[in-house]
């Protein structure tokens, strides 16, 4: 009897959790979005990624900063997501928070390099060591090994989407046409991490599928955000 009253202290509201989850996969999107656009931080493209660091390195610590926060707040929406969806599957959501957990170790390694850039820069002893051309090669393969290991993090963040699809489209309190853009999604992310891997030279091949995962996971963090989950009785799976 302890153990239950316990559970109901502690117990989150459903509707309040849910557009909390959903304010927080926003703002994960528009953290990550900001990183890219102010300092190439990402999935950006090399060249502007040096050219803004060689411009002015702040604005590389800022996108540095906006994609380390978009991270935490990706486990945040994760987080959120899986307490929501737990009671129709416990199996399937722990191991879609598994797996994002995974890729967003891996996303958060990938920034290791942009730090080194950015020390190469302003180090003394590195500027005495090699010549200008030398450093600049150094800070270009630091920013392309970047982008590789970003695209490795997608290999996790595009299989975690399927059980969360699964779930949503199960679940009985969120609308069934998520779950199915969900599953999109993760297909789309899937392609992309083949093409970063195997077609680098070729990234316009991912841009119908990036679209589409724009739609399918903002739409679910506007859907959270704005209509909440239904007080339906869960359809476990």
């Amino acid at each position: 009897m302890g153990g239950a009253l316990l559970r109901s202290i502690i117990e989150i509201p459903r509707q309040p959790l849910a557009r909390v989850t959903g304010g927080l996969y926003l703002s994960f999107i528009l953290a990550l979005t900001l990183a890219d656009t102010v300092g190439h931080v990402g999935v950006g493209d090399v060249d502007l990624a040096y050219d803004a660091l060689a411009a002015d390195p702040s604005q590389t610590a800022v996108g540095l900063t906006f994609a380390m926060l978009s991270a935490f707040l990706f486990v945040l929406a994760a987080w959120g997501l899986f307490v929501l969806l737990k009671p129709v599957n416990l199996e399937l959501a722990l191991l879609f928070l598994m797996l994002n957990a995974i890729g967003v170790a891996i996303q958060m390694a990938s920034y290791v390099p942009v730090i080194l850039a950015m020390l190469a820069t302003d180090t003394p002893w590195l500027a005495a060591a090699f010549s200008p051309p030398q450093v600049e090669s150094l800070q270009r393969l630091s920013l392309d090994v970047q982008v590789h290991s970003f695209v490795t993090a997608q290999l996790f963040f595009a299989t975690w989407l399927f059980p969360l699809g699964y779930l949503v489209y199960r679940s009985g309190f969120l609308p069934r046409f998520l779950g199915v853009l969900l599953v999109l999604d993760g297909l789309a992310v899937f392609l992309w991490f083949l093409q970063g891997m195997l077609l680098p030279d070729n990234p316009e091949l991912v841009i119908p599928g990036l679209a589409l995962s724009f739609i399918a996971e903002a739409g679910l963090g506007l859907w959270l955000l704005l209509k909440g989950v239904k007080d339906e009785p869960v359809a476990a799976a």
